[in-house]
């Protein structure tokens, strides 16, 4: 096959997120035949993503039904060729805030499960437990180690459960109240994202604390951050704080990738009925009404907090209708955050290509 034939029979696959094919999207980066040997660069920034391990499993399959084992790789434009010492994170694909807008809603509990979760899939994750004033992630990981430090004085996170930590918690004393004003704060968020050895990671997820005050704005205005994710309740009292989230995430042009709901629907193992404790549907209603991804519900469940009593996440289990909705959540996280990268590539090449005409 020659480049043409390769290009023609990518015209085959659909990207069924953003509608079109692959190549009228933009969404081949290079096209490289050197005798049976074919390479393909796509601009895919979500690994293992279920949507896009499927486009590249369509992609596999177009070609093998043409006796050809393609050579795939992935990179997005813009985002990967700047160059390393140019940016703040140069080994992290993609930053994943959670954010809620009160306490008390379970962010936590989703930042650790959605963490693990991605590692389940297969992702290299990090989790930065960036709330200074309450950091609990080591507890929900028992990880009782604290970091490594290298001879540049720089820090080497622990791992547990294929996610590499980073918190508060492991640089001051077990009961220690942190009782910081704004500019301490800004200094240890920065230490704590620029001196820590991440490595490579497809995700690093941010544990935000409730609000938005110095930490979120810190963190938006250092670290390059893909997407956010908003966490509520279905109650009234958390989705009316859940829009201040919101409102903070919009003025400074963050993506938000979708609204989790936590706490939902209670099914009782006594009596077998089910009790809406926190109210019904706020979560799916919030993220309609502002036309945002509604990302999946967790239920009501003392699996999750006897998961993050002990130090294992609840996504991990296998037999758990609780970990399925973690997992659901965790995949949609994925999806949405390549639709983020493949909308931008698309929209990018046709505006130029418009141009050039």
């Amino acid at each position: 096959m020659d480049e043409d034939a390769v290009r023609d029979r990518l015209r085959t696959v659909e990207d069924p997120e953003l509608g079109d094919d692959i190549i009228s999207l933009g969404l081949v980066n290079d096209v490289t035949v050197d005798g049976d040997q074919v390479e393909i660069d796509l601009a895919l920034g979500a690994p293992y993503s279920p949507t896009e391990t499927n486009i590249a499993g369509e992609i596999r399959e177009r070609l093998l039904e043409e006796g050809v084992d393609p050579d795939l790789s992935a990179s997005v434009p813009d985002r990967d060729d700047v160059a390393s010492e140019d940016q703040v994170l140069p080994g992290v694909k993609n930053v994943i805030a959670v954010a809620s807008g009160k306490g008390g809603v379970g962010k936590s509990t989703v930042s650790v499960n959605l963490a693990a979760g991605l590692s389940q899939l297969g992702a290299s994750v990090g989790l930065f437990d960036a709330d200074v004033y309450g950091p609990n992630v080591p507890r929900m990981f028992e990880a009782d180690e604290p970091p490594m430090t290298t001879e540049e004085e720089t820090l080497v996170p622990p791992e547990k459960h294929g996610v590499k930590l980073m918190s508060m918690a492991f640089l001051t004393g077990e009961d220690d109240p942190v009782i910081w004003r704004g500019p301490m704060v800004h200094k240890v968020i920065t230490q704590l994202t620029e001196d820590v050895e991440w490595g490579h990671l497809d995700y690093l997820v941010v544990d935000l604390p409730p609000g938005t005050g110095d930490t979120q704005l810190t963190m938006l205005q250092t670290m390059p951050v893909t997407g956010a994710v908003i966490v509520t309740t279905p109650q009234d009292v958390a989705l009316d704080d859940a829009r201040k989230g919101l409102e903070m995430f919009g003025k400074h042009d963050t993506v938000v990738l979708g609204v989790a709901e936590n706490m939902a629907t209670f099914a009782c193992p006594d009596c077998g009925s089910e009790h809406d404790i926190f109210g019904a549907g706020g979560g799916r209603e919030f993220a309609d009404q502002h036309e945002m991804p509604f990302l999946g519900s967790i239920p009501l469940d003392p699996a999750v907090r006897e998961g993050g009593d002990t130090g294992r996440p609840t996504v991990l289990e296998d037999d758990s209708e609780t970990a399925d909705a973690f997992r659901t959540i965790t995949e949609n996280v994925a999806n949405n955050t390549g639709i983020v990268h493949r909308r931008g590539v698309s929209q990018g090449r046709r505006r130029n290509a418009s141009t050039e005409r």
